[in-house]
């Protein structure tokens, strides 16, 4: 039995993880303190509930399951909210990885996948970043992100951690399967939020000034993970389709797919916000083989829909 360790794999993007681990053969064990997780997503392997502060939970994870490697998801990653609490961002999202690399150091779990954020690279506009973009993070949670990547170099020269790192951007889409989707509570996601609106269960979405989708994202990790596993080292992949989509052409492929007007009104650009920025995935494609199969709108969306109509977790 091969454990990887999954940390945040009760919510959205890490219980798709999860399930990607265990059709590639990996027992995925879940560590998440439920904050913005859902107990009900975790379905493929093991769950423990704890959280990252918590080193002698960690230690004793380790110790029980005895993971090969971690896939670490956990972190607050509202960008608003950052901007109106950073203190929150620095401790939660910095001080728990830290201890989480802490403990996977001292058990000797060398291999480590990291979620970042291509939030890292600040605001630039009308490029197309690369992995060797500069970053200038402008939010809290952008740059919590980037100070986790720092200590992951450190901690390779120090004690040899190898480590794959993603940066991608917006998230969508769900398990076509129906097993898992996208739940938050209260929900901030511009899609979930709009299938709400077509739904009737919110007031009209407020439209402010690229898309990956979720089994695609979760794939690349799972490759990353490989890439680790085959003795290769440490690197940092950029996932994005190298195209934008507009919030506009959101709404009109919402439009299209569910044959229902989506209710909007526009409002200003939010503190925190990148005017636009847009990510191509050239190194990942070339050196992991990752080829995004379902990262069109139409899919996106209609996956999405199809878990917003059967799949919540507070049905």
């Amino acid at each position: 039995m091969t454990n990887v360790l999954v940390t945040g794999g009760a919510g959205y993007i890490g219980s798709h993880a999860c399930k990607a681990l265990r059709n590639a053969g990996f027992t995925p064990v879940t560590f998440d303190n439920l904050e913005t997780g859902w107990s009900e997503a975790v379905k493929f392997g093991p769950f423990v509930q704890g959280d990252l502060m918590d080193r002698a939970a960690l230690d004793a994870v380790f110790a029980k399951y005895q993971p090969v490697a971690v896939m670490h998801f956990a972190a607050l990653s509202q960008v608003g909210d950052s901007m109106k609490d950073p203190g929150r961002y620095w401790r939660n999202n910095v001080m728990g990885s830290l201890t989480l690399i802490e403990a996977a150091v001292e058990a000797e779990c060398l291999d480590f996948v990291f979620s970042s954020t291509c939030a890292t690279y600040g605001d630039q506009d009308n490029v197309v970043l690369d992995e060797n973009s500069a970053q200038h993070p402008i939010n809290a949670y952008g740059a919590s992100k980037r100070a986790i990547e720092d200590v992951l170099s450190d901690f390779e020269a120090a004690f040899g951690l190898r480590h794959v790192i993603f940066r991608y951007f917006n998230v969508a889409g769900a398990d076509p399967e129906g097993e898992v989707g996208e739940f938050h509570q209260p929900e901030t996601h511009l899609i979930p939020l709009m299938l709400d609106a077509i739904a009737g269960k919110r007031d009209a979405l407020t439209v402010f000034g690229i898309y990956v989708h979720v089994c695609d994202l979760v794939d690349a990790h799972v490759l990353g993970l490989k890439w680790l596993r085959d003795g290769k080292g440490s690197r940092v992949f950029n996932l994005g389709t190298g195209s934008g989509f507009s919030v506009r052409e959101v709404i009109d492929h919402s439009r299209a797919v569910t044959n229902q007007t989506v209710p909007h009104v526009d409002g200003e650009r939010r503190p925190g916000d990148c005017t636009k920025l847009v990510s191509g995935s050239t190194r990942a494609e070339a050196e992991l083989g990752w080829t995004p199969t379902r990262s069109t709108l139409e899919t996106m969306i209609t996956d999405a829909w199809r878990w917003h109509q059967t799949g919540h977790y507070d049905a």
